[in-house]
C-alpha cells in the first residue's frame, strides 16, 4: 500500500446453502413451535370490528371447508398441534412456490443471455 494503510481483511465467505437451510429451520420453528405460544386473543382489527358491530355482517369464505381453514389442519382436535401443522404445510407450500418461481426466473434469465451471447 503505497499510504501504508492496512488493507482490511476480507469478510469471511458465507454459504448461501447454510443460509437458506438455517432461514427454513427458523421459519419451520417459529411456524411449529412458536406458534403454538400465539395469543388466542383477537388481532386489533378483529376487535375493532367486533367493538363496531362490523362483524355481525361476516359471511362464510368460499375456503371455510377447505383442509387448512381458520389456521388449522381439519379433522386434528389439538389446537396446537393442528395449528402447527397448518404452519408447517404453509412454510412448506411457500417454499415451494417460491423455489418454482426462483428456477422459472433464472431459466428465462439464462435463455435471454444465451441468444444474446
Amino acid at each position: 500500500e503505497p499510504d501504508g494503510a492496512a488493507v482490511p481483511a476480507a469478510a469471511p465467505k458465507r454459504s448461501a446453502r447454510r443460509l437458506w437451510w438455517a432461514g427454513l429451520a427458523a421459519a419451520l420453528l417459529c411456524a411449529g413451535v412458536v406458534s403454538f405460544y400465539a395469543s388466542a386473543s383477537p388481532d386489533g382489527l378483529e376487535k375493532v370490528a367486533h367493538d363496531k358491530g362490523i362483524d355481525k355482517k361476516a359471511e362464510d369464505h368460499a375456503a371455510k371447508d377447505s383442509p387448512l381453514a381458520d389456521y388449522g389442519v381439519k379433522d386434528i382436535s389439538d389446537a396446537r398441534l393442528s395449528g402447527g401443522l397448518a404452519g408447517v404445510i404453509g412454510v412448506g407450500a411457500t417454499l415451494a412456490v417460491g423455489s418454482g418461481v426462483f428456477i422459472v426466473v433464472r431459466r428465462r434469465r439464462a435463455a435471454a443471455e444465451s441468444e444474446r451471447g
